[in-house]
């Protein structure tokens, strides 16, 4: 590897993993908060059913908004991999601390 591309590599192992992680807690942050909003409408007594429900509609579409932010920066992810392989014959992914619990069979979430 050359010696200029190191600390831009190191760099990115470092800055890519800690952006995916972090959004993936704004994703659990955000679902906690839809939880508590939901749970707070059913519990309240007097509440009609209808009321919040654009704030929980709101909720679930700045949740997909974190999903689709997490597939673009998977995605740039990917792209950096390639650039890597291409360029300097390297894989990112080696020393990436999460690649090893990326993927998660199915059966181990259901």
């Amino acid at each position: 590897m050359h010696t200029e591309v190191e600390p831009i590599v190191t760099r990115l192992q470092q800055d890519v993993p800690a952006a995916e992680a972090r959004i993936d807690d704004a994703m659990i942050a955000l679902l906690s908060l839809t939880t508590s909003v939901v749970a707070a409408r059913r519990d309240t007594a007097g509440v009609p059913a209808a009321k919040g429900h654009a704030m929980i509609q709101r909720l679930a579409k700045a949740q997909m908004s974190l999903v689709d932010i997490s597939g673009e920066v998977f995605r740039v992810h990917g792209d950096l991999v390639t650039i890597g392989r291409e360029t300097a014959g390297y894989d990112i992914h080696e020393d990436c601390p999460l690649q090893e619990s990326a993927v998660v069979p199915l059966h181990a979430v259901a």
